[in-house]
């Protein structure tokens, strides 16, 4: 099955808590239900369907929040409460516009509020309860690092930033004596290869994680083969990475693990149908937000004399190049003293005030629709980049041309987990991110991206 389904609630926790907080909200409907009429419950109708209505609303207010985010189980008390509080104010609104909007699904208003108020109590008794229990570090798997290399110290920096979630890291096994008591990330190295079953057995470790950049006569197959019959869980760095970040480790990827691993399936169905879907979005929201463009048109006009739309070269689908359409958020001259350079972190003094606004709520990627129109680019894929930067990261970026087998998208996974990129490190950073979504590349999972667009919207997180 694709992973496209779980690209948001990516850990057993999260989806634990999501599924439980939609029961606490179901049940404390029903029981609002029972203190406001009593013996005469079994005679009101729809509960489930009202109830099943309230949990879907406040769930995604709680999402909207971050509050499925693994570092929601590390707040304090105080901004777990306000986090909680604000999403029950905002669910509250939202359950009064669906209940205007379907009278069927209507209930009082003193009903609400006694529903609110229990369903608030008991997700936030909830929440108290599962950081207390996610935060004992004695449910945590403890984990051996096989390798002190830079694999090795991506994958255990990825689970120091999910403490206390999930993985205790017990320390990394070397090559030689001499590396013992060195600390690599954390903690250090507390042996050598040769002990590991000895060291497995005296920390009680759940998971080695194998992440030795060169394996030639170096991999103790006998010693790992016990420790897996013993119980022990034996996960290759690279897919345990990828398992944990949604993203590919590109250092020291090998061409023989892209090729033989399972995934990368784009069949001709998907295509077609995703093509397809794409098409029927494109018109019916170009119809939508015509009106909306021309204002936007109109004020570009107004306030910086100059062309409305913004052409400029990407590289598409198998390295074609193509012309990206936007609304002009920059002056006219932006680039004729430095040539093609990467946006600045803020206050960038060749965007106009305008410019800024609609970059802030993503306005300026409207023409982009056109591009799909076209068949240029897709609403879900890797971001197109310029032909100019484009010759420059695949000299010093392994495999930075793989991006370029779909086509490129007006959003991406790359573009809702990682900030707006500007250097060569970003690139690589976002091209591990780009690589995972190719291979698991289905419709759920692009349809779980766009919600997630819509968060980042809302949100405003990330523009430049």
């Amino acid at each position: 099955m694709s992973r496209g389904l779980d690209l948001r609630i990516s850990s057993p926790t999260q989806v634990l808590c999501a599924f439980a907080e939609c029961l606490i909200v179901v049940a404390t409907f029903v029981l609002a239900m029972a203190l406001r009429f009593g013996e005469d419950l079994l005679e009101q109708n729809a509960i489930a369907t009202r109830g099943l209505t309230s949990a879907t609303v406040m769930a995604l207010c709680l999402y909207y929040s971050d509050l499925y985010e693994d570092s929601a189980f590390q707040l304090r008390t105080q901004e777990l409460f306000l986090r909680v509080l604000r999403s029950f104010l905002v669910a509250t609104v939202l359950l009064s516009l669906v209940y205007f909007a379907v009278p069927a699904l209507g209930i009082g208003r003193g009903l609400l509020a006694i529903h609110l108020v229990l369903a608030l109590t008991g997700v936030m008794a909830w929440r108290v309860g599962m950081r207390w229990i996610v935060g004992r570090s004695a449910l945590a798997e403890r984990v051996i690092v096989l390798g002190t290399g830079q694999s090795a110290q991506q994958v255990a920096t990825e689970m120091l930033k999910r403490r206390p979630v999930g993985f205790q890291v017990v320390g990394f096994l070397g090559e030689h004596r001499a590396e013992v008591g060195r600390r690599v990330v954390h903690p250090s190295v507390i042996g050598i290869v040769e002990d590991l079953e000895e060291l497995v057995q005296r920390h009680d470790v759940n998971l080695i994680v194998v992440a030795l950049d060169d394996r030639r006569g170096k991999l103790p197959v006998a010693p790992l083969l016990r420790c897996r019959l013993a119980g022990v869980r034996v996960e290759e760095a690279t897919n345990f990475f990828e398992r944990l970040t949604g993203k590919i480790l590109v250092s020291n990827l090998r061409p023989s693990w892209l090729v033989f691993s399972h995934g990368f399936n784009k069949p001709k169905l998907l295509r077609n149908s995703k093509r397809a879907a794409e098409l029927v979005v494109a018109v019916v929201l170009l119809a939508l937000v015509a009106p909306l463009m021309a204002l936007i048109a109109l004020l570009i006009k107004l306030s910086d004399p100059g062309p409305v739309f913004y052409r400029q070269e990407r590289v598409g689908e198998k390295g074609r190049t193509y012309l990206l359409f936007k609304f002009r958020t920059m002056r006219l001259d932006a680039e004729s003293m430095t040539g093609p350079v990467w946006a600045a972190e803020s206050n960038d003094p060749r965007i106009t005030p305008l410019g800024r606004l609609l970059r802030k709520t993503r306005l300026d990627e409207l023409p982009q629709l056109l591009n799909v129109l076209r068949g240029e680019m897709s609403f879900v894929g890797p971001r197109p980049e310029r032909p100019h930067f484009v010759q420059v990261l695949r000299k010093v970026i392994p495999f930075y041309d793989e991006r370029h087998s779909v086509r490129p998208g007006i959003t991406g996974w790359a573009q809702i987990k990682f900030r707006y990129g500007s250097t060569i490190e970003d690139a690589e950073e976002k091209l591990q991110f780009d690589l995972y979504y190719i291979k698991h590349m289905s419709l759920a999972f692009d349809l779980g991206i766009i919600l997630d667009t819509l968060k980042v919207m809302v949100l405003q997180k990330g523009a430049r």
